[in-house]
């Protein structure tokens, strides 16, 4: 059996990163779930009142909820 030696820093921050991206993860789910529903004619009303967006997104993230 082959063992692999691991700094202490280095596994610290691998961990780290690690935490980070799955916090991210699951605070984009939360953030989505507050967002209110927008009926179809809802956004139709909305976007005949203040156009459209000039700009495109920055960014844009799909999650399945």
């Amino acid at each position: 059996m082959n063992t692999v030696i691991v700094p202490k820093k280095e596994l610290k921050a691998v961990v780290k990163e690690s935490v980070r991206e799955v916090f991210a993860q699951e605070l984009m789910k939360f953030r989505a779930l507050l967002l209110p529903e927008v009926s179809p004619k809802e956004q139709k009303d909305i976007e005949r009142c203040y156009n459209r967006p000039v700009c495109r997104p920055v960014k844009s993230v799909e999650i399945e909820i």
